[in-house]
């Protein structure tokens, strides 16, 4: 008896203890799921934030005022290397030491896209001398003083004397700049001729006027410094030491950092060819495909993307003559498209009403988008975005309009920048699809949602893939039609014109550098197949030349979105919500088009 009850005790031991241990096990499996989901998001915390430690120039972008406000990041080759090692290191993590069986979706993704940012900034290190790092579009020359003026915000003496900090600080960063410059003429990558001129000008700007030389009116940077400094609830005699101390290190440092670097172009340009597609680079055509793999986020090769744009082109044009039959013009497209480049009825005057004029119309067209909205969009941004005009030092090399978004905490709001230099590029009747797509429903929205998304790491929040972004920029161009937009019939041949536009950049950009084509060749097909002024195609054409690939992702994306929505309404029927679809694309930030086609199936099979 005394055996068979100890046998019982035992046995109901043994039960009792399996089934803690199931239940236990039942408990655990979703806790560890989301136990390692958020170990994993704080080692993606934990990078940002050392990511964001070693540049001084990415946390004042975020509106971070540290012990560094005063400094530049680093641009040497060492510090690429070291780079490097980081990337590799973060990689053998991922695959190492990560259990993606034991991930939330969200955070799934999330290492999907940390672990394909890594192996592809480690399998395009070879290839990072393969760019021009100035260049009439972007550089040091430009961005370095841009930076100052629209991020640099001074709210006391301290942040005065950061500034001065990295004043003093211009000439060791153009030093290494110039370092860069030089290692890829070693190894025979220069920039055509043409651009020379340009970063040479951009860069005499900024060392023109007081105190570089005995004209009236200050510099851009003194200017900016004493207007910032102004502001200011400090004496008039601190103010003046500040602006003393500040025109101090513009002579002793920021001229002789821009003198420097003008010499060394100026001694490039010697030796600089006519010669314009990065197939005259070492392995260029092992580049260029590279970088249309990555710049499309799509297996797409350049003759395909070619033959795309060829299509495109030749079905938008037959779009463009039912408008041009709608406003009753008597001839052909290129006689309509003569007349959309000439009349006076769709050109602001070039002078300062006529751009003030502009500004304050773009204004308008972004407030009436803004009541439409709720019609199109569930997720709304919660900053703010304001319209400016580029600002006159970069105005003549800067391109047609571009977006700058704002701070994470709503101290900067977002930018719609136009270039209103030459007032004839920037005809009326492309004013809305402009505005749509810099503004809102364009990149403001995506951007500033994706800043804003909660329980997604920062490097989600702040990434990039082209054709992502641009995609949504114009695919929001055509947007607003749905909702009542372009009424004007000029209007919508203008957003016709716009999406034109990307067309023929497939075309172009796949010419210049798969097919050797020259600048010229280039500005031939834009100006024979667009309405745009000559000077809007020769600014295009430069632009490729120097961002290969860049300019495919628009058209690309826009074909993406477009594909899935219609895919998607063909699946659902009545049940599809195009504010649900716009969640989709919106609420998961930046995307390969690869992944973005994964969500948007995951969305209509959950409906369906």
């Amino acid at each position: 008896m005394k055996f068979s009850k100890l046998l019982f005790f035992f046995i109901g031991l043994l039960f009792i203890n399996s089934c803690k241990k199931e239940s236990k096990s039942e408990v655990s499996n979703s806790d560890l799921i989301a136990i390692e989901s958020k170990k994993l998001n704080d080692v993606f915390q934990k990078t940002f934030e050392e990511d964001v430690a070693e540049s001084p120039m990415m946390q004042t972008r975020l509106g971070q005022k540290t012990k560094d406000y005063g400094k530049w990041d680093d641009y040497s080759d060492a510090n690429a290397q070291k780079e490097l090692e980081k990337s590799k290191k973060r990689l053998a993590f991922l695959k190492d030491s990560v259990d993606t069986s034991l991930l939330n979706e969200s955070t799934l993704l999330s290492y999907k896209l940390a672990k394909q940012n890594l192996e592809n900034n480690i399998s395009d290190f070879k290839y990072r001398f393969h760019n021009y790092p100035l260049n009439q579009m972007h550089g040091a020359q430009a961005e370095i003083p841009a930076f100052l003026i629209n991020m640099h915000s001074i709210s006391n003496t301290s942040d005065a004397e950061a500034y001065i900090s990295r004043l003093n600080n211009m000439k060791l960063l153009f030093a290494t700049i110039e370092e860069q410059l030089n290692t890829r003429k070693e190894k025979g990558i220069l920039p055509p001729k043409f651009v020379f001129e340009k970063i040479i000008d951009d860069s005499k700007n900024i060392i023109t006027g007081l105190p570089f030389d005995n004209s009236k009116e200050e510099s851009t940077l003194l200017n900016d410094f004493k207007t910032k400094v102004n502001t200011l609830d400090i004496s008039d005699i601190e103010k003046n030491d500040l602006i003393k101390t500040a025109s101090t290190a513009l002579l002793n440092n920021v001229k002789p950092a821009f003198s420097s670097l003008i010499s060394l172009l100026e001694t490039h340009q010697k030796d600089a060819t006519t010669e314009d597609g990065v197939w005259k680079f070492p392995n260029g055509e092992a580049f260029y495909n590279n970088a249309l793999q990555r710049t499309t986020t799509t297996t797409m090769t350049a003759n395909e993307i070619h033959e795309l744009g060829l299509n495109e082109v030749k079905r938008i044009h037959d779009e463009m003559r039912v408008i041009m039959n709608t406003v009753n013009f008597k001839g052909d497209l290129q006689d309509f498209f003569k007349f959309m480049r000439e009349d006076k009825q769709f050109y602001y005057p070039e002078t300062n009403e006529g751009k003030a004029a502009y500004l304050k119309d773009a204004v308008a067209l972004i407030d009436t988008m803004k009541s439409k909205l709720d019609e199109l969009f569930i997720t709304r941004p919660k900053a703010d975005i304001e319209v400016k005009a580029v600002e006159a030092f970069r105005e003549k090399s800067a391109g047609k309009a571009f977006y700058q978004r704002g701070t994470p905490d709503g101290s900067r709001p977002g930018r719609y920048y136009a270039n209103l230099y030459d007032m004839k590029s920037m005809p009326s009747y492309q004013m809305e699809a402009l505005a749509y797509h810099e503004g809102i429903p364009g990149h403001h929205m995506q951007l500033s949602i994706a800043q804003e998304l909660e329980d997604v790491p920062m490097f989600r929040k702040l990434g990039g893939y082209t054709a992502y972004i641009e995609g949504w920029g114009l695919y929001n161009e055509y947007l607003p039609k749905e909702v009542g937009m372009y009424s004007d019939p000029y209007s919508d041949f203008g957003r016709l014109a716009m999406e034109l536009w990307r067309a023929c950049r497939l075309v172009v950009d796949t010419g210049i550098h798969a097919k050797k084509w020259t600048r010229e060749e280039g500005i031939n097909y834009y100006t024979t197949n667009t309405p745009n002024a000559k000077n809007d195609a020769v600014k295009m054409v430069e632009r490729h030349i120097v961002m290969a690939s860049q300019a495919t992702a628009y058209k690309i994306g826009m074909n993406k979105i477009l594909a899935l929505r219609e895919q998607a309404k063909k699946s659902l029927g009545n049940k599809f919500d195009i504010r649900e679809f716009h969640d989709v694309v919106l609420t998961n930030g930046p995307v390969p088009l690869t992944i973005l086609e994964e969500l948007v199936n995951k969305w209509v099979a959950s409906k369906s």
